[in-house]
């Protein structure tokens, strides 16, 4: 799946794929106004698919590897790579929505948890925490340090709220595939892994779950969930090393604008 080297962009390919990342931006805050009790997730998708072509890209998923679909839509316990289907949402529900598009040449992977309608405390928790736990980790994406620095600080920070990280998927290196090296756990020790260096482009998405680490598949090839079948959330941006320090390509002002939230930032967020 991953290419075996890192492959450092350009400043003028980081600019392509700023674009490539706010086509997906844009989709999940289109999305963000879309979630309700009721809806059908295949809805959803069909929803997407059109947006992003309307912004002359193409879906990034559609096809990748075989994946049947515009978007992965994960409900509850599921972790990733859900199948959007045609089970209504309901009251109380989350699902995690990543999205990928292709735009000259580049490719845009970006993904948020919505709340569906009124959450209980615990999950709007679990989903607060990982959202921040998204700008620890970016934080640390910086010149000098190593990968193993930004999954150490997820790490950290989400298991203090006595949560699950996953271990077996992981964020990624980005450009003219989905997949590219570095792979970027969520876990790990300081000072481990490749030396973070300008011109890397890097997708950082926090999986974590409100209880066990653990994950299993399903029967349909795709969907991950929790062992324990506690609820799990997801949330991610794509991040590229300019002058020593993360730039942030991708953003939640469209979703958190739709929704009428506090914007949530690198400036906001601290251990």
């Amino acid at each position: 799946m991953f290419k075996k080297n890192i492959q450092y962009k350009t400043p003028e390919e980081i600019e392509i794929m700023r674009e490539s990342a706010l086509v997906v931006s844009r989709t999940l805050g289109m999305l963000a106004k879309e979630v309700a009790p009721g809806v059908l997730p295949i809805d959803l998708d069909k929803k997407a698919e059109a947006f992003i072509r309307d912004q002359g890209a193409e879906p990034g998923f559609l096809g990748l590897y075989g994946f049947p679909n515009t978007l992965c839509i994960s409900v509850n316990e599921q972790v990733v790579h859900g199948i959007p289907g045609k089970k209504p949402l309901t009251d109380g529900d989350i699902i995690s929505v990543d999205c990928g598009a292709l735009k000259n040449g580049f490719y845009g992977d970006h993904a948020y948890t919505f709340e569906v309608g009124e959450v209980s405390p615990e999950v709007k928790k679990l989903c607060q925490i990982t959202k921040e736990s998204l700008y620890i980790g970016i934080q640390k994406a910086k010149a000098g340090n190593r990968i193993g620095d930004i999954g150490n600080a997820i790490q950290r920070y989400t298991q203090k709220a006595g949560y699950g990280v996953v271990r077996e998927l992981v964020g990624h290196g980005l450009g003219r595939d989905m997949h590219e090296e570095p792979q970027v756990p969520n876990y790990g020790k300081k000072g481990t892994g490749p030396k973070i260096l300008d011109g890397m482009v890097l997708a950082i998405e926090p999986m974590i779950n409100m209880g066990t680490k653990r994950v299993k598949q399903l029967n349909d090839g795709w969907t991950i969930i929790t062992a324990d079948r506690k609820p799990s959330a997801h949330f991610e941006h794509d991040v590229a090393i300019v002058n020593g320090k993360p730039e942030i390509l991708s953003t939640f002002d469209y979703v958190e604008e739709a929704l009428g939230i506090k914007k949530m930032s690198l400036n906001t967020v601290s251990v």
